[in-house]
């Protein structure tokens, strides 16, 4: 069942008047991702501020969390000793089928959840939808109620809360953050109607032909008369196919890591439909019309049955393509748990600045709605492209709100004093000791500037490493052209920036904007207005920045890095080599249990970076890792740009992390995600100018696969990003095919105009000849008379051609999983053909491990998948 926007609040709301000291805590789970880790930051705030106990669990992967659903929260159901309880899922599960994942849910069993309640807060998509639309307790049966829908509790209709639902009872809340009701109509409508059909087994028969033709056959299954048992579909299957006897019944996939979940579970020992039951089908089939001279002959049990096989099919269909259709994210839950707290009317400028930090990470990370992909940056559609299109635009723009809102301006600034932001300084001090504000920053593209030198920030800058092509001599060149073109000596820029002139940092903008477009630099630096007033209050492409008084001062993309970071690489010391030690620890005990040891490892690292969103004194520690990691990433991906270590196959390209002095950093995915995404935007540099300033495939860049070795395990950790892409993507595709489809059409009017003159004159000089000629008593057809040839066939020819794409995107072929991630389902597909040995654990279902033995084969069979939608 999922929770609609509108009542976000009332489940916490019912929390708090229930809950006192000596409840059960309530048990987060949450993903190692730095915006689930700030989710958990506001939400913990919010329990501590109602006294409500609680206990932090972090899950790394789908055995993860199997084995918590098995230690801490089976235990919670009544049915079990328990005393029921909640459990709020951050990032964690909303892909796969929680109850059966957590045990809450045992197949087969009435007494499901125990008075468990599970919230599911998560961006991942697409959403199981067992999750989504059933995940509640079932009413008891009865003669009248024995259906799905039926047996549905009081304040849930199709799934949806609604105001007269009474929590306690336990289940599956996913909090709907606007897509299920916007978008999941069909799929609704599909699922509950999958539900609710009668258990049959699906041969594989052809049903194409039509129902009639079987109406009078005398092997048919005699109708039920009124007081015999009613026989189950299955019953019927063993009379008429005896010989699948020994065929398995298709059970529903309960692999914790599977994507792609089957059909939806229907209740157990739930009342069976006869075939005469008029809730089968609402209409008759058009393949038996009633006869009017005659009463209509009631449909046999072999019709009865095929059209139910029929509805089962399509309705299966409408799910599978909705699970195949691609990964992709919706809105970060940070953003979803601080409107809560708005809610609640608990929002503080701690509480805004982790939603920001949150969302910021989102972007840094790739995760927007084409899935993991490389960012599409365009010029000519700047409030479109980029990190979620439109809807993170929305985003961006609320917070700006907010931070507007609760941090008002000084009193001295309606003097006339303009603040050094708005002249295009970026804030690197406090404005006072305990000046604790966020404000609005014009953040350039560069990395960690404020702890950083100038060189070592541009240098390090995805955006400038892929535009200057930096791992090439040539682009090396092109940065220290750029700095002496705008009059900045390698010296001055190799200082701390936050040590640099002052004169040289007020006309750094100025500077940058002046020589950006020579390099395909156009959005380096965001969008200021000349007289320092803030039209409109947009303030597009800017960041957000925090003082701790004179502690420290730094942007949203500074804390999302360094968290990410601690995350991947751990907290260690200064020196580099205390780094690629920490980040080889996984590998220390092979032989043992795996899962342990690797518990060992994350776990400080989860509590070190949870720690560090709240003490910035452990945040500025985490600086030199973020700096290690970030310098390894450039030199990883340099090396492969330069060796020219990318192979390109058929569906994708794809390169391999064998060796290196920080191959070791590259194990763990988060940081390998990074690295991917790092060459996927060199790529998709390379691909616009071979191009002439175009992408590829409809506007995206083509799809990379990269693979790092862990040599003491023996396997290679591999991600699969997308070349970018999503709804917004398509509407942008769509759009241009559009202008595209509007000039041919001038195009063609002016032509047949042109084509209409020309025929008009031609009849009048045929008209006129043919009187002179009259008037010479001569032949009509006189030979030499001929009129002129049209070459209207060849004239314009060029434009009557029109695009396979453009035709797709104007009628609507493209849906709306164009451009989405689709590797998760292609690893999927690769395991079910082959025999290579696969993990998929990770709660991104880019990301797997494969044998070292079995990746050749992997690839091999994975480049004749369909890897971008």
């Amino acid at each position: 069942m999922y929770l609609p926007r509108s009542l976000i609040s009332k489940l916490y709301l019912h929390l708090q008047n229930t809950r006192h000291p000596l409840s059960p805590p309530v048990l987060i789970l949450v993903a190692l991702e730095p915006d689930s880790l700030c989710a958990c930051r506001i939400l913990t705030r919010l329990l501590k501020h109602d006294y409500i106990p609680h206990k932090i669990q972090p899950v790394a992967g789908y055995a993860d969390l199997e084995r918590v659903g098995s230690e801490l929260v089976s235990p919670m159901m009544e049915t079990r000793g328990g005393a029921g309880g909640v459990v709020v899922c951050l990032g964690v599960g909303g892909m796969v089928d929680l109850g059966t994942v957590l045990g809450v849910e045992p197949e087969d069993d009435e007494t499901t959840f125990g008075g468990v309640e599970v919230w599911v807060i998560d961006s991942h998509r697409p959403w199981n939808l067992g999750n989504v639309f059933g995940g509640f307790p079932l009413e008891p049966e009865t003669a009248s109620a024995q259906g799905f829908q039926a047996r549905t509790p009081t304040g849930i209709a199709g799934g949806r809360i609604d105001r007269a639902y009474k929590p306690g009872k336990g289940g599956i809340v996913v909090f709907d953050d606007g897509d299920i009701e916007d978008e999941l109509d069909k799929e609704k409508d599909a699922y509950l109607a999958l539900v609710d059909m009668p258990e049959i087994d699906d041969n594989g028969e052809d049903l194409d032909d039509t129902d009639s033709e079987s109406e009078g056959e005398e092997n048919d299954e005699p109708l039920a008369r009124a007081g015999q048992k009613r026989k189950s579909w299955s019953d019927m299957d063993e009379d008429e196919d005896s010989e699948d006897d020994d065929r398995p019944r298709q059970r529903r996939r309960s692999n914790s890591s599977s994507p792609i979940p089957d059909s939806p579970r229907r209740p157990a020992q739930r009342g069976l439909m006869s075939l005469q039951d008029p809730a089968v089908f609402s209409s008759s089939d058009p393949a038996d019309p009633p006869s009017a001279a005659q009463p209509p002959k009631a449909p046999s049990a072999r019709t009865l049955r095929r059209r139910l096989l029929r509805m089962r099919r399509e309705n299966e269909g409408v799910l599978r393509k909705y699970y195949r259709m691609g990964t992709s994210y919706s809105e970060p839950i940070s953003s979803m748990i601080y409107s809560l707290a708005s809610e609640l009317g608990r929002e503080d400028n701690d509480l805004l600045w982790l939603s920001i930090v949150g969302v910021t990470s989102m972007e840094l990370y790739g995760r927007s709605s084409a899935g993991i992909a490389v960012p599409v940056r365009a010029a000519e559609s700047r409030s479109t492209s980029g990190w979620m299109g439109m809807r993170g635009a929305r985003i961006r723009q609320l917070l700006r709100d907010e931070v507007r809102r609760l941090n008002p301006p000084e009193v001295g600034s309606s003097s006339g004093r303009v603040t050094p932001e708005l002249t295009g300084i970026i804030p690197t001090t406090a404005r006072s000791p305990e000046d604790t504000s966020i404000r609005l920053s014009p953040e350039p593209k560069f990395l960690l500037i404020r702890h950083w030198s100038l060189y070592d920030s541009m240098l390090h800058s995805p955006y400038l490493f892929s535009r200057l092509k930096m791992w090439s001599e040539t682009g090396l060149k092109r940065l220290h052209k750029l700095f002496a073109k705008m009059g900045v000596s390698l010296v001055q820029c190799r200082q701390s920036y936050s040590h640099m002139d002052m004169m040289l940092k007020r006309e750094l903008r100025i500077k940058l904007l002046k020589y950006a477009s020579l390099y395909n630099l156009d959005e380096m630096v965001p969008t200021i207005d000349t007289d320092g007033k803030d039209r409109g209050g947009a303030k597009d492409g800017w960041g957000f920045v925090r003082s701790w008084g004179w502690r420290a001062t730094l942007s949203a993309q500074d804390v999302g890095v360094v968290i990410g970071a601690l995350l991947e690489v751990g907290k260690v010391a200064a020196t580099e080599a205390g780094v690629v030690e920490s980040a080889s620890q996984s590998t220390q005990d092979v032989n043992g249990d795996y899962a342990h040891v690797q518990r060992e490892e994350w776990l400080p690292r989860f509590w070190e970076a949870y720690d560090a969103l709240e003490d910035i004194e452990a945040l500025k520690a985490g600086l030199p890792t973020a700096q290690f990691l970030h310098r390894a990433i450039f030199n990883t991906g340099t090396t492969i740009m330069k060796k020219k270590q990318i192979t390109h196959l058929r569906a994708f390209r794809m390169c391999i992390v064998k060796e290196g002095p920080e191959a070791a950093v590259f194990v763990h995915p988060g940081a390998l995600t990074k690295l991917a995404l790092w060459i996927g935007e060199a790529l998709a540099e390379q691909e616009k100018d071979a191009t002439g300033g175009r992408l590829a495939h409809g506007g995206r860049g083509t799809p990379l696969v990269v693979a790092s070795i862990d040599e003491k395990r023996g396997v290679y950790v591999v991600v699969g990003t997308g070349g970018g892409g999503g709804p917004d993507a398509l509407s942008q595709s769509r759009e241009a095919a559009r202008k595209r489809q509007e000039e041919r059409e001038k195009k063609n009017k002016l032509r047949d105009d042109r084509r209409r003159a020309r025929q008009a004159a031609r009849e009048e000089r045929k008209a006129a000849a043919a009187a002179a000629r009259r008037e010479r008593g001569g032949d009509a057809a006189e030979d030499g008379e001929d009129e002129e040839t049209e070459s209207e066939a060849s004239d314009g020819s060029d434009s009557d051609s029109e695009s396979e794409d453009d035709e797709d995107l104007l009628g609507g072929a493209k849906d709306r999983g164009y451009g989405l991630n689709r590797f998760g389902t292609a690893f999927q597909d690769v395991v079910a053909e082959t025999n290579a040995r696969v993990r998929i654990d990770s709660f991104e279902h880019c990301v797997v491990e494969v044998k070292k033995e079995d990746l050749t084969g992997f690839l091999e069979s994975l480049s004749m998948k369909a890897v971008v939608g």
